[in-house]
């Protein structure tokens, strides 16, 4: 009986095991797995085993207002040095700050300004100070206590110009009260004499990024409005001052050993959320308001009328030219009157902004609240016009209440049609002059920075589960400040960075699976992290 049920166990698992994988399956709806063969990374003609990042914000990991250790780890440079690791790249260091907060001191002392203090963080609302949400602090990131040691392989510093990276005193803690260095090169500086490209080329790199060149040739005169406080870099002029020959310089200098490299052009910086948060129609009036306003700038209108033709400007002429101050309003939303430079055509230098101008993220939000100053006491503005009219004379006070009454938004708070056009002629000669560059030499190969974050101010960029845009706090691609990049909006860029680099030098990071998933990389930071 034993016996008889030991064949028959036998005689199953005979059956069993002649069994194909096919017969299995059959009359169920399962699938075998489809496992697809990745092929293995290579570099192409590319040597990573020396990577070198050059550049300014964008480069150093720059976001929400500040530089500090956990933005730097996630900074473009790092992220694609860590996929170079897989295929021969060396160590990547970085002039890592010394704690989460941002900013930096000497001394003990934070140094003001808003790109050397504590990190902007979210504070239900909107961006807010670190300090606001968990009391005062002080970097202890210190000139003069903790410096790093180099070589560095990342060598962007925040807020460098184009002739800044060849300013040999750019590292001087010495020219810091003179206006003359950068307290991030500073820290970093192999010398007070280093200059940054001197420092980049030192290290003998064999791959390099080039990156955001040009950006802060125009940001500053953005961010200050074109107030003149900032001035464009132009594109002529010698290595060191114009902008064409400095770009055309550090390329040559960079790849003259061989190095190849991804160089990127400028962005159009007015795409960012710095300039296009705070709508310029947001004076919102109920009825009675605003015809109290359309009389007052009517007034306005009328009496200079009479002001010209005293001048002798013929009637027609000085009627033309008052015209434009007679601003009518409706209820609603209105658009912000702003100081425009006062020339033959606008004497008195005010005007009511139009659909395409911008206003500056850093705005003044009371100034902004209060509207035109003193037009909340109009009705003695509208008596002291009542006088002019009559032919009297106001007093000093007097006239400064008209005055104030049709103070706008300052210059420096606000873009103009003409001074958004002197932002884009100067980034497009920019990006004709780093194209050209690029495409006459063959160890480089051009990232168009300026596509990608046009599409994602438009459309969006999609990365893994994630739309990326540009809008302030939600979009998830631009930091708190407004103008620089997440840790996840860095993920994007280092894969695009690594995309190019396939296609120019014949790597293969994308087919071989070695982009990295931008959903892993935070888009802000804790208030608690130090």
């Amino acid at each position: 009986m034993n016996t008889k049920y030991i064949w028959l166990l036998i005689i199953l698992i005979g059956f069993s095991a002649c069994n194909e994988p096919e017969d299995v399956l059959k009359g169920t709806s399962e699938e075998p797995e489809v496992v697809v063969e990745l092929p293995a990374l290579t570099a192409g003609s590319a040597d990573f085993s020396n990577y070198v990042a050059i550049g300014a914000s964008f480069t150093a990991g720059f976001t929400d207002s500040a530089l500090f250790k956990a933005s730097q780890e996630n900074s473009f440079p790092n992220i694609l040095a860590q996929q170079f690791s897989n295929i021969g790249g060396g160590a990547f260091t970085q002039p890592l700050m010394n704690d989460n907060i941002g900013g930096i001191a000497v001394g003990g002392v934070q140094l003001p300004g808003s790109s050397v203090g504590p990190r902007l963080v979210f504070g239900g609302a909107g961006p807010v100070p670190l300090s606001s949400v968990i009391g005062p602090v002080t970097s202890t990131t210190d000139l003069l206590v903790n410096n790093p040691t180099g070589p560095f392989n990342n060598m962007g510093v925040p807020g460098a110009k184009s002739f800044h990276l060849l300013f040999d005193g750019y590292g001087n803690l010495g020219n810091l009260n003179l206006g003359l260095a950068n307290p991030y090169f500073i820290r970093m500086a192999s010398s007070p004499t280093a200059t940054i490209l001197g420092d980049a080329m030192a290290q003998n790199p064999t791959f390099f990024t080039l990156s955001e060149i040009g950006g802060n040739d125009v940001l500053g005169y953005a961010t200050s409005g074109g107030d003149g406080s900032n001035t464009i870099t132009p594109s002529a002029g010698p290595p060191g001052v114009g902008f064409d020959q400095t770009f055309g310089f550090l390329v040559s200098t960079l790849t003259s050993g061989g190095a190849k490299g991804i160089v990127t052009n400028v962005p159009y910086v007015t795409d960012l959320p710095h300039f296009t948060t705070v709508p310029n129609n947001a004076l919102e009036i109920d009825a009675a308001t605003a015809g109290q306003l359309t009389g007052f700038f009517q007034a306005v209108a009328g009496i200079f009328t009479q002001v010209l033709i005293a001048q002798m400007v013929p009637p027609a002429q000085a009627q033309a030219i008052a015209s434009q101050y007679a601003i009518p309003f409706s209820e609603g939303k209105n658009r912000w009157i702003i100081d425009v430079p006062v020339t033959q055509t606008n004497p008195l230098g005010f005007r009511q902004m139009t659909e395409d101008e911008l206003l500056v993220l850093t705005i003044d939000q009371d100034a902004l609240a209060q509207g035109y100053g003193s037009v909340a006491l109009s009705n003695e503005v509208l008596q002291v016009l009542g006088l002019l009219q009559a032919g009297g004379t106001p007093t000093p006070q007097q006239g400064a209440l008209v005055i104030g009454a049709v103070n706008g938004i300052d210059d420096g708070d606000a873009l103009d049609s003409d001074e958004l056009a002197e932002i884009k002629n100067a980034t497009d000669a920019y990006n004709a002059t780093i194209a050209a560059i690029a495409n006459a030499n063959e160890n480089v190969a051009l990232v168009d920075l300026n596509s990608i974050l046009g599409e994602a101010s438009t459309t969006g960029i999609s990365s893994g589960d994630f739309t990326l845009t540009t809008n302030l706090v939600t979009g998830g691609a631009v930091g708190l400040d407004g103008i620089h990049l997440t840790a996840r909006g860095y993920a994007v860029m280092a894969n695009e960075i690594l995309k190019v680099i396939d296609a120019a030098f014949g790597s293969n990071f994308e087919a071989s699976g070695n982009l990295v998933n931008a959903g892993d990389y935070p888009t802000n930071y804790h208030p608690t992290l130090q």
